[in-house]
């Protein structure tokens, strides 16, 4: 049993920690995405549900929208994908909007609600 967990895990660390280097260029990147309705950025608006980056440099982000008549439905997330793709080591971006589960102002960061004065 030992034996197929090891298989599993990645045996180049350098290879996993460059994984998790590219994933916080994607945050970081994400930071810098506003929604315009709201003066808070995406990730700390919890718009954001997974980054996940692949030893190819692959990214795929799943978001959401704040409502599905978001007025920026067809703008923002190309606009999300455009900037992934340039950040250092990643190959391809893939962005992807769910709706399950809906986002609710609970999803926001403490940040983002002392932003909008609701702490």
């Amino acid at each position: 049993m030992e034996e197929e967990v090891s298989k599993s895990q990645p045996t180049d660390t350098s290879q996993a920690a460059n994984g998790e280097g590219i994933k916080e260029g994607i945050i970081g990147i994400l930071r810098t995405i506003y929604d315009p309705e709201i003066p808070v950025d995406i990730y700390e608006l919890g718009l954001v549900y997974d980054v996940d980056v692949n030893a190819s440099g692959v990214a795929e982000v799943k978001m959401t929208l704040t409502s599905p008549m978001c007025p920026v439905a067809e703008s923002l997330p190309p606009e999300v994908e455009a900037k992934i793709a340039k950040v250092p080591g990643v190959t391809k971006a893939t962005v992807e909007v769910v709706w399950d589960p809906p986002w609710t102002m609970e999803m926001m960061s403490e940040a983002a609600k002392l932003q909008l004065g609701m702490l």
